[in-house]
């Protein structure tokens, strides 16, 4: 497409230089030289390629005009040649370029000039007409590169952007991830130690048995709850209302459900909050769950538990111990999901077996307040 418009280009070039030529021929009532119409046709040739080689289709075009000096070539072509190739350089290429094209385009005149057939007026519009067209490419080269800039960086602030969206994306489903398996883990770990505790209760104590059938009922329903309540955050537009995550205040609650399980759990709190934001008081109960829900699991419903939280005006330690139910402590425990809620806020997880039976898990989380 560039190639036909550079052909029509040079095509119109050598058109009105016949055109010219045509006119100054008919004004002076002979015809022009031969050489005259070469010129026309050929001079204007090389601007086929004034986009991909401005340099040298310029002074390509200033030898031909020197040439054509030389020759006494008086051909309208001479002039309107060098000017469109000089404006193809100031447009295309730095402006350590443009100006020795100036002078080449400005020397054939004032050879001739010196020799007495250029007029010192002709010459002075000359060069200003060159200067000006230097000028004008100039311009529009560095108009160009400061809109192809702001185009560039448009594009890049875009991009940045979709990154950021996907990043949060795939932050939220993370999250999400992490309450998915706090919650299935918890509920699941109460309500089998609830059936178990009503299945060895029914021969002796029936309606025991019914009572702890009742509280695995509704442990699950507060499982089913909380995941459409997650199920929920992934079908509502941002403006919804969302319902509130756990936080301190809910921790009373977590332990009661564990206790209902058959977990002797303790808890013990030291110190005030701070106004650390919801985010820290789901994490410390997201913690304190996955700890418990641990203990449930390895060491059974009639293990004991102590929880122990000491707070502090930017942090908050966590101690959570069991005796094991009596027996030796497994060989690990999971604790990716403690780890990775502990390194959000530049914390760190130790776990490891107790002395004797049981096990222990310590959270330490630094809070902004």
């Amino acid at each position: 497409m560039r190639l036909r418009t550079d052909i029509a280009i040079a095509a119109a070039v050598a058109l009105a230089c016949g055109i010219v030529l045509t006119g100054r021929t008919g004004a002076t009532q002979h015809g022009g030289d031969w050489l005259d119409w070469l010129s026309v046709v050929l001079v204007p040739v090389p601007l086929i390629w004034r986009r991909r080689a401005p340099v040298l289709v310029l002074w390509v075009t200033a030898g031909l005009l020197t040439l054509q000096g030389l020759l006494h070539i008086e051909s309208p072509a001479g002039l309107f040649v060098p000017l469109a190739a000089l404006h193809a350089v100031a447009r295309h290429r730095p402006a350590r370029f443009v100006w020795p094209g100036v002078v080449a385009v400005i020397l054939p005149g004032w050879l001739n000039r010196t020799g007495g057939s250029f007029p010192w007026t002709a010459f002075a519009a000359v060069t200003a007409i060159t200067v000006a067209i230097a000028l004008i490419g100039i311009n529009q080269r560095t108009r160009h590169a400061y809109l192809t800039e702001l185009e560039d960086r448009a594009r890049r602030l875009e991009l940045d952007r979709d990154r950021q969206a996907r990043l949060a994306v795939a932050e939220e489903r993370a999250r999400i991830a992490r309450d998915m398996h706090d919650i299935v883990a918890h509920h699941l770990a109460v309500m089998v130690a609830l059936a178990d505790g009503a299945a060895a209760t029914v021969p002796a104590d029936p309606p025991r048995a019914a009572d702890v059938m009742r509280q695995a009922s509704a442990t699950g329903r507060q499982a089913l709850a909380d995941m459409r309540r997650l199920v929920g955050l992934l079908r509502r537009d941002p403006g919804d209302e969302r319902a509130p995550q756990p936080g301190l205040d809910d921790l009373d609650a977590l332990v009661d459900g564990v206790r209902a399980a058959g977990v002797q759990v303790e808890l013990t709190r030291e110190g005030t909050p701070g106004p650390w934001g919801p985010g820290a008081g789901l994490a410390v109960y997201r913690i304190v769950q996955e700890a418990l829900t641990n203990t449930l699991k390895h060491a059974g419903p009639h293990a004991k538990a102590e929880v122990r939280i000491r707070y502090g005006e930017r942090r908050a330690d966590l101690t959570v111990l069991d005796d094991g139910g009596g027996r030796p402590a497994p060989a690990g425990h999971g604790l990716t999901g403690m780890r990775e809620r502990a390194a959000v806020y530049g914390g760190q997880i130790e776990a490891g077996p107790r002395p004797g039976p049981g096990w222990r898990v310590e959270a330490h989380l630094a809070f902004e307040s």
